[in-house]
């Protein structure tokens, strides 16, 4: 490998990807997903999948559009997910009838059920760690989004 005498000292490159904001969230994120993958292959659930299940048991019967939006997904990607997903029998999706471009996405009796049996996955997930500490990270992290959304970030 070469070097050039004028090359910056590794600890203060910019370009190192330690030094990189975006690498730490994209390490973090497939990472999380991995741990993730094991305690949701019980349900049947990819991590993606978990997500939109969230988003409905918060709140049933919304459109794509809105899932999308918590989500910070575009139809694009979200579309061939829930179609996934009602194929498993965990949601369904029909046209809406005010308005004909819209898609409302709906869970079954399956997808509300299963939510029971998601109710241990926040805790495997955090077992052993500092709850509060967790607590202010997620609030920082959301901080992040909401800064990168331009303001606009849902909590």
């Amino acid at each position: 490998m070469r070097t050039s005498l004028n090359a910056p000292d590794p600890r203060e490159d910019p370009l190192r990807l330690d030094h990189q904001l975006c690498f730490q969230f994209y390490a973090a994120s497939n990472l999380i997903g991995r741990l993730y993958a094991p305690v949701l292959a019980r349900l049947n659930l990819t991590y993606p999948q978990y997500l939109v299940m969230l988003v409905l048991w918060e709140e049933d019967a919304q459109s794509v559009g809105a899932i999308g939006k918590r989500l910070h997904l575009d139809t694009g990607t979200l579309t061939p997910l829930l179609k996934r997903m009602e194929a498993l029998g965990h949601l369904s999706r029909q046209r809406d009838r005010e308005d004909e471009r819209r898609v409302r996405v709906s869970l079954t009796a399956s997808g509300k059920a299963l939510r029971e049996e998601a109710l241990h996955v926040p805790e495997i997930m955090t077992r052993g760690q500092d709850l509060e500490e967790l607590d202010a990270l997620r609030r920082t992290l959301a901080g992040v989004v909401e800064a990168l959304c331009g303001g606009k970030a849902q909590a």
